[in-house]
């Protein structure tokens, strides 16, 4: 009987990370056709975080970050390349999640107002936010990027990973 438990849990855990990578998915669509539809507003908010100095390099990301988030959500929801896409925007999340950090500690310390009133447009798509909530929205998504990324929520999914994974070797018994 245990091992029926624990394959329903599976099962159960599987179903979860499907739902995590499409919600993931539409999220990043949806985050992406925002900035992508208006990509002046994007570049302006872009422009105050004072990250690149060079104004060729800040125009390519702002022209190319909505599109790349996406093509990252269409594979999520597809199920292509699924740990990488993950990987990816986690690799995404936690640097912009730092650099918003950073741009509201600034704005608390200039204007003397606690973190958490914090309230602006980061970019993200979601218009003004507080910093706080943008924290722990940002937090759930980089958790649940994490289950595809550990190799679950494969069902559903086109082709999961790239490269198919070997078949482990069995040992070879002594003569």
């Amino acid at each position: 009987m245990p091992s029926l438990d624990l394959s329903a849990k599976k099962k159960r855990l599987d179903i979860v990370a499907v739902l995590a990578r499409w919600f993931l998915g539409g999220i990043f669509i949806y985050m992406g056709l925002v900035k992508a539809i208006d990509p002046v507003t994007f570049l302006k908010l872009l422009r105050e975080y004072e990250m690149v100095g060079n104004s060729v390099l800040l125009n390519s990301i702002a022209s190319a970050l909505p599109w790349f988030e996406v093509f990252c959500g269409v594979l999520l929801l597809t199920g292509v390349a699924v740990r990488g896409s993950a990987l990816v925007l986690i690799g995404m999340l936690i640097p912009f999640t730092l650099i918003v950090v950073k741009r509201a500690l600034a704005i608390a310390s200039i204007d003397g107002i606690f973190f958490c009133a914090v309230k602006f447009n980061c970019g993200c798509g979601g218009g003004d936010v507080l910093i706080c909530q943008k924290l722990v929205e940002n937090t759930g998504l980089m958790l649940l990027a994490l289950l595809p990324l550990v190799g679950y929520g494969k069902r559903w999914a086109l082709r999961f990973s790239l490269w198919p994974v070997p078949a482990p070797k069995e040992p070879i018994a002594p003569a």
